[in-house]
């Protein structure tokens, strides 16, 4: 975090940010930050990840018009860093380290989401504890907690099929098999993606006969393929859409109709899905760190940013800002 004077004598704060000023435009800019309140943490950022759903969109300028969206902005939701500044009335101290879901604490910039930063102003409120030698997997909490709020709470099943074999069908796939139920077979049509199972088969789908699955998660975000899975459910089954849609959502009536087909949106995680899965990833039982295949030190993000977002061979890109 740097410090300047404005004209009138005020002290004020900028940070190093990752910079999306238009679609396909990207880089590394300094940025203001608003002063940090007394229940607020100033947090140095050690890592934070690229998300290839919602910032892809954002990025290619495919996103759908959603609330506080606008150019320049400082994407991403998953950062991992040390508490440097404490607040009186935060509930922290200095030197604990912590994921942040993102920040809105710029000044020219719009922060939705607004974790890629070096330095992040956030209430405490909306920081988790994390251990620091989760290293940069702490970066991926955020994530692992919404595979596991699409799982996790009354009137939901476990996934008997997931289709995708990306960050968020693999931990779907290891929530699965960590809560003792059967192990989920998986659809993954790029052979770069096949690999890395653990407990579980990852198959293409021309290779299955199965019509009798209960529960299909989605997390390939291709709402073209909603059809296919109607004619792969048992009657009574349920098609949960784990990823995030830009186009109308549609389906032939019929057929879902002679199904009784079921349908449901997972959103977000909540406080309790962040509580459970940094228990689950802290006592061993989630690993996280394998999922991380590129890692660049984040004054590369433009280039960065276009790797995690064209080559099929990177799982998860993570921003490193030590050196930044």
């Amino acid at each position: 975090m740097q410090c300047s004077h404005s004209d009138n004598g005020e002290k004020s704060l900028e940070t190093n940010a990752v910079i999306l000023s238009a679609p396909g435009k990207l880089g590394i800019d300094s940025v203001g930050i608003v002063p940090p309140a007394a229940a607020d943490i100033v947090v140095s950022v050690t890592h934070s990840g690229i998300s290839t759903g919602t910032e892809k969109l954002f990025w290619s300028g495919d996103m759908p018009p959603f609330p506080g969206m606008g150019y320049p902005l400082v994407p991403g939701y998953e950062a991992a860093g040390e508490v440097v500044e404490a607040g009186a009335d935060s509930g922290y101290r200095v030197g604990e380290h912590v994921f942040v879901p993102g920040a809105s604490c710029y000044d020219g910039a719009h922060g939705l989401f607004g974790a890629a930063a070096q330095t992040l102003v956030t209430p405490a409120s909306r920081v988790t504890r994390i251990d620091r030698g989760l290293g940069a997997a702490g970066a991926l909490l955020a994530l692992a907690a919404t595979a596991r709020h699409a799982m996790a709470g009354p009137g939901k099943a476990v996934p008997d099929l997931i289709i995708g074999h990306g960050v968020l069908g693999r931990l779907l796939a290891r929530l699965t098999v960590a809560s003792g139920a059967p192990a989920p077979t998986v659809w993954e049509i790029d052979p770069q993606r096949q690999h890395g199972a653990r407990g579980y088969d990852v198959i293409h789908p021309d290779t299955d006969e199965r019509r009798d699955y209960t529960s299909i998660y989605d997390a390939s975000g291709r709402a073209d393929l909603l059809n296919d899975m109607v004619g792969r459910i048992a009657k009574g089954g349920e098609i949960v859409l784990a990823g995030f849609y830009t186009q109308a959502i549609q389906f032939a009536f019929p057929p879902a109709f002679m199904k009784e087909a079921r349908f449901r949106i997972a959103a977000e995680w909540q406080a309790d899905d962040m509580t459970a899965t940094r228990a689950l990833v802290e006592s061993g039982t989630l690993r996280l760190d394998d999922l991380i295949t590129h890692t660049s030190k984040a004054r590369d993000a433009a280039t960065a940013y276009e790797t995690a977002f064209t080559d099929p061979a990177c799982l998860k890109m993570i921003l490193d800002w030590s050196a930044t």
